[in-house]
């Protein structure tokens, strides 16, 4: 049985494939629309729509050859499959995207006008094949998307987020905001998660590193990830809360859920928009208040973009150590600056020298990560944040990505490696009963600890 399962999804994915092809067809074209315009007006579509995914395909298929049968209509078994298909995903599915939210390669799914559609996969974008036939074919899907959500688009609301059955993450924006016909973008995620020993396949991290950063989640500190947009922030989050002990109570907190910790004991909240009048909106800083009502040993925030930071520093100020969240910026000494600027933004009337004593005492580490030239992911730096004797806040920076240069196919070359500094958290991770990190580990006989460290 499994077998014959893994040849019809391997037929399934070369007819998709075919799909992409010969999606435009003229002929095919117009058997589409009157099939589907046969489909309902001769079917109890309630009825239709109640079926499970799977049968409600099966019964769609029976109904289209049915139709061919009566209207004697004959095409090549090729063409047969391509219109079956192509009914199916634009009846219940969502029309030339389907082929590619199908293949698990796949990242990142780029829309710009019913004419291009471009793809990451493996980390570069590349243009696809696959158009729409018209802008009216694109809103459809978005249309197709948001609908089961109770969200709309349209020009009194011209951006809408939204989130597919499977949880990839999808933005869409129409004119007269976008300029460019309707833009769709989808964030895709893998049905399991992703694991440490993935990391350590990818390269994204060493044995060193992975074995550090488990150990400071196991030890309670606070960990702020820091990167640019499609670093591998949420991964990361995901990869690291896994590591926090299976006793602890863990509240997650998200704009739009990705999260999928591979752990027991774990609830989230997600944020609302506010509806078409403009009301109902539960914000990120809300829920950060409520959770600390929810009885959370660890708070998890998806992304701190707002005044909703003051909210998580309390938090981890007041108990609630070894807390997570993540942070656009592009190093850690601009992750610092960027919380510090989101805690004014929180109307905290205090002084600069105030406002960064209350930050430095939240967070211990900030681990950066990185998107380089080549496409791959990497954790360039993982820094630990304290105030010295003077009271002068310094960043130690641990572990590091010494780049070295660029192979012959723009590979990016370098290697991880200590930087020599031990870090001052190593007794409070012995005190946790965690044996396998001493000093050992940071010892590194390539690279000086000069400069290693700075100040801010």
């Amino acid at each position: 049985m499994a077998l014959f399962d893994k040849k019809k999804d391997k037929k399934s994915r070369e007819l998709k494939q075919q799909e992409s092809v010969s999606y435009h067809n003229p002929y095919i074209d117009e058997l589409v629309e009157h099939y589907k315009a046969r489909l309902l007006k001769e079917t109890n579509l309630e009825a239709l729509t109640s079926l499970s995914q799977g049968e409600m395909r099966l019964r769609i298929e029976q109904l289209i050859s049915q139709f061919m049968s009566e209207e004697k209509v004959i095409i090549s078994r090729q063409d047969k499959e391509v219109l079956l298909i192509r009914i199916i995903d634009e009846s219940v599915g969502y029309g030339p995207l389907e082929p590619l939210l199908h293949d698990s390669d796949i990242t990142e799914i780029l829309i710009n006008g019913h004419q291009e559609v471009y793809i990451e996969k493996q980390g570069k974008l590349q243009l696809t094949n696959i158009t729409f036939r018209n802008e009216q074919h694109v809103r459809h899907v978005i249309d197709r998307i948001v609908a089961p959500l109770g969200r709309r688009i349209d020009e009194s609301s011209p951006m809408v987020d939204a989130r597919l059955p499977d949880g990839s993450r999808v933005n869409a924006v129409i004119p007269p905001i976008s300029l460019n016909g309707t833009l769709i973008s989808i964030r895709k995620f893998r049905a399991e998660p992703f694991q440490v020993s993935d990391l350590l396949n990818f390269n994204s991290l060493d044995e060193r590193m992975s074995k550090f950063l488990n150990a400071i989640v196991r030890a309670k500190l606070n960990v702020l990830i820091s990167g640019g947009t499609g670093s591998g922030k949420t991964t990361l989050l995901n990869v690291l809360g896994s590591a926090i002990p299976a006793g602890e109570r863990v509240i997650t907190i998200e704009d739009s859920a990705e999260l999928r910790l591979d752990r027991p004991n774990v609830v989230g909240v997600e944020a609302r928009p506010a509806n078409v009048e403009g009301s109902g909106e539960i914000s990120i800083r809300q829920l950060v208040k409520n959770a600390l009502r929810m009885r959370p040993d660890r708070i998890i925030v998806g992304e701190v973009r707002g005044a909703e930071a003051f909210d998580m520093l309390q938090a981890m100020n007041t108990g609630h150590e070894g807390s997570i969240t993540t942070v656009h910026a592009n190093s850690p000494t601009d992750a610092l600056r960027r919380v510090e600027g989101m805690v004014i933004m929180a109307g905290m009337d205090l002084p600069t020298n105030i406002v960064r004593e209350y930050i430095v005492s939240a967070i211990d580490f900030i681990v950066q990560g990185s998107r380089l030239t080549d496409g791959t992911r990497k954790i360039i730096s993982i820094s630990e944040v304290y105030t010295d004797d003077d009271g002068k806040t310094e960043i130690n920076e641990i572990f590091t990505f010494k780049r070295t240069g660029i192979g012959k196919d723009g590979q990016v070359l370098g290697y991880f490696t200590p930087t020599g500094i031990i870090p001052k958290c190593i007794e409070r991770i012995k005190l946790f009963g965690i044996d396998d990190v001493d000093k050992s580990l940071f010892e590194s006989g390539e690279v000086s600890p000069v400069g290693a460290s700075y100040s801010l």
